[in-house]
């Protein structure tokens, strides 16, 4: 098996001229990080990969591409451009919807194929297209004024499914024949669509499922109505919008939910008997095999509890499968399967302290642990029945990197299939024959392989080698690894650091510590870190020190390491990061009077909390969509983690910015996108209010018309400009 290459083995080829990483460069065309196919998917058929990459001349421009395994050749499928113009006008439901899915570029965004592999569907501009194997061209199956959303192929492929202007619609591909599945959507009626607290923190991003056998869907009715109206503006460059928005505030009312179950052809519709108490939420959907029952996850208002309850379509009888308590919080996940026709499945749990996987009978009994030890499984990937393996990616080995495992259906020993260093994305083939990994580590980009499922590797789909070609070679030569580490805080905690430093070591160099801080999420890690990362590059070949450490209440840890945040926000976070800076104090080249730091969305409202409780060790801040009272974010994410403001006020009090702004010292940026629909714009404005009233000089960089991930190639270059000049200008950079 060929092996991946490492950056030092590039760094000793001489003939390399070196270039200088510009933030220009970072934003450029082509990607530094070369070929970096996405959404790689196995054909049904499994002769083929099927993925999305951009074009050389933008690479946020996507197309959709194959790889044909028997040949060991790519060929370009379908050209955006040529399906539609550039210029795209999405819909405010759609901008809102991609925000959520974390997916960028344009083009096809987005596609996926028919359960028998005859056929690929992909949305462009709000209209779909469906390509039949064989066949040429793409049909277009949808051209209407609307913007159609949630497009999706039924099980069978004889039908897509969308919504469009609140309600859900199926048509019949052969026949052309549209159904309306409701009709009474609008307004603060939703059919068959996500609310906004299930897209942005329940990781729910449709309001319905189809039956294996399309003779059902499930779909929700979300009622809007008991949700608060908030009048927030818009502030683009030539205008100012006032949007009404119902946005769920942490202790307010939340949408009614309703479940229902329809017949295609009959029309027969049951509603779902979700309980008394209506101020709940619906985490998850799924059909059993049979197509009779349909489960899904009710999940309390605290969500301190999770129920997986079946319904059987024909009864309408429901029993209870399983319920997952804490007495602080139940994390969703997706890592649910039903194997043996529908008789077992494996469902993921925390209920040992860590994340794993287990075996229960359709009836909900245990039949047995399947993973166990102070480690987590990241995600279920895949069970091959007739062999009687799971596959699954996770932290066995290190919390740093992300391998595939495997272990049998009846338990014993875990196996690691991965070979390469760093963090590992898979998928799998739909009969768990075949697999794509797609990896990286902190200073090679993404490499994609094919393998077969005991690991071994059949060929490259994309080795993105770095030869004399590869966009970042030029800059090879002063790359600088980073270095990874441990340190334990005063409770006894270890602590994972991420550590880059210049090249030269002379005299006192300025440090920026970066920071994200919040559940869910993990700084210091084996993987590519995208333009960012090359932020950090750029920072440290003008001699900062650049350093990362995750602190108590990220993830991969186990809930143990989660927890201690408990109605405790922006506490235990700032003295895991101070417990940071007091190492860095110990490095004889780091200038303590220099040391900032800088985090977006959670990691801005920890650079705040830095700023204003630990000002004696961070100098200086840049702190980007903060959250900077909880009282202002949204339900489910807050109440998650704080309570209810209503019975917590004391908590909530604690954890926002405002009583410690007082103690500011140092220079501080904020900046913020003044179309927010996540951390609203609100957040900040309030801050800019408090500290002009206490007379705290800070800077302020707003951005018209951006919303919560600030995109844009030119709009980046400006931020990544802005947040440099900041420290170089405080710190006495040149």
């Amino acid at each position: 098996m060929k092996k991946a290459l490492i950056l030092g083995a590039l760094m000793l080829n001489h003939t390399v001229t070196a270039d200088t990483l510009t933030i220009e460069r970072i934003y450029e065309s082509p990607s530094l990080a070369g070929s970096s196919p996405r959404s790689l998917k196995v054909a049904p058929d499994g002769k083929r990969v099927t993925y999305l990459q951009g074009k050389q001349s933008d690479y946020e421009r996507l197309d959709l591409w194959e790889y044909n395994i028997a040949s060991g050749e790519s060929r370009l499928l379908f050209d955006s451009d040529e399906l539609s113009s550039g210029e795209e006008t999405l819909s405010d439901e759609e901008k809102a919807r991609r925000e959520r899915m974390r997916l960028s570029g344009t083009g096809i965004v987005s596609y996926q194929w028919s359960a028998d592999g005859t056929a690929l569907l992909f949305p462009m501009g709000g209209d779909v297209f469906y390509h039949k194997l064989g066949e040429p061209g793409a049909k277009q199956l949808l051209n209407t004024e609307a913007f159609e959303t949630d497009i999706k192929l039924s099980p069978k492929g004889n039908y897509i499914s969308f919504i469009r202007d609140q309600n859900l619609y199926v048509k019949h591909i052969a026949s052309g024949e549209e159904t309306a599945i409701t009709t009474n959507g609008g307004g603060n009626l939703k059919y068959g669509m996500a609310e906004f607290v299930a897209q942005e923190e329940m990781g729910r991003m449709t309001g319905y499922w189809w039956s294996p056998d399309e003779q059902y869907i499930a779909f929700t009715e979300v009622d809007e109505t008991p949700v608060d109206i908030i009048t927030r503006s818009e502030i683009y460059a030539d205008e100012i919008k006032m949007i009404e928005q119902k946005y769920p505030s942490a202790g307010t009312p939340n949408v009614k939910i309703r479940l229902a179950i329809q017949h295609l052809k009959t029309e027969q519709r049951n509603w779902v008997d979700l309980g008394k108490d209506e101020d709940i939420y619906l985490a998850r959907g799924k059909w059993m095999p049979d197509s009779e029952h349909f489960t899904y996850q009710w999940q309390n208002r605290t969500q301190q509890e999770l129920e997986l309850r079946s319904v059987n379509v024909k009864t309408h009888s429901q029993e209870v499968l399983l319920t997952e308590s804490s007495n602080t919080w139940v994390n969703l996940h997706d890592d649910f399967t039903f194997i043996n026709q529908g008789k077992q499945f494996i469902w993921a749990s925390e209920r040992d302290g860590f994340k794993h996987l287990y075996l229960f009978n359709s009836d909900g009994t245990l039949v047995r642990q399947l993973t166990k030890g102070e480690w987590v499984v990241d995600q279920l990937e895949a069970v091959d029945e007739k062999a009687g393996k799971v596959y699954f990616t996770g932290r066995k080995d290190t919390p740093l990197e992300s391998h595939l495992y495997s272990v049998n259906l009846k338990g014993g020993d875990v196996s690691k299939l991965t070979v390469r260093e760093g963090y590992h994305h898979i998928t799998f083939s739909g009969d768990a024959s075949i697999y794509i990994d797609m990896s990286s580590t902190a200073n090679t980009p993404f490499q994609v392989s094919l393998h077969k499922a005991s690991g071994k590797q059949i060929t490259w789909l994309e080795e993105n080698k770095l030869d004399a070609n590869h966009p970042l070679t030029p800059y090879v030569k002063d790359w600088i690894k980073p270095e990874f580490g441990t340190i334990t805080n005063d409770e006894g905690i270890e602590l994972y650091y991420r550590l880059y430093k210049p090249a030269k070591l002379e005299g006192k160099h300025p440090v920026i510590v970066y920071l994200y801080g919040g559940p869910h999420a993990q700084v210091v890690n084996n993987q590519w870190g995208g333009n960012r990362g090359l932020l950090m590059q750029h920072w440290v070949s003008k001699g900062y020190v650049v350093f990362s450490i995750d602190n108590r209440g990220s993830n991969y840890r186990g809930k143990a390491f989660e927890e201690p945040i408990y109605k405790a926000m922006g506490s235990v976070e700032v003295d895991d990061q101070v417990t940071g800076v007091k190492f860095l104090h110990t490095l004889p080249y780091v200038d303590k009077e220099r040391i900032g730091v800088y985090g977006h969305s959670y990691g801005g409202y920890m650079t705040l909390m830095s700023m204003f409780k630990a000002g004696d060790y961070f100098k200086a801040g840049v702190s980007g969509a903060p959250v900077t009272t909880w009282r202002l974010y949204d339900t489910h994410y807050t109440e998650r983690y704080m309570g209810n403001p209503n019975t917590d006020s004391d908590a909530y009090d604690a954890s926002s910015v405002f009583p410690y702004a007082q103690d500011l010292k140092g220079p501080l940026l904020i900046y913020h996108g003044m179309a927010d629909d996540n951390v609203l714009f609100t957040h900040s404005t309030k801050l800019y209010k408090h500290l002009q009233d206490m007379g705290k000089p800070f800077e302020v960089m707003d951005y018209p018309g951006k919303k919560h991930s600030i995109r844009g190639k030119q709009t980046g270059i400006h931020l990544y400009h802005t947040i440099t000049n900041f420290f170089d200008r405080h710190f006495g950079v040149k």
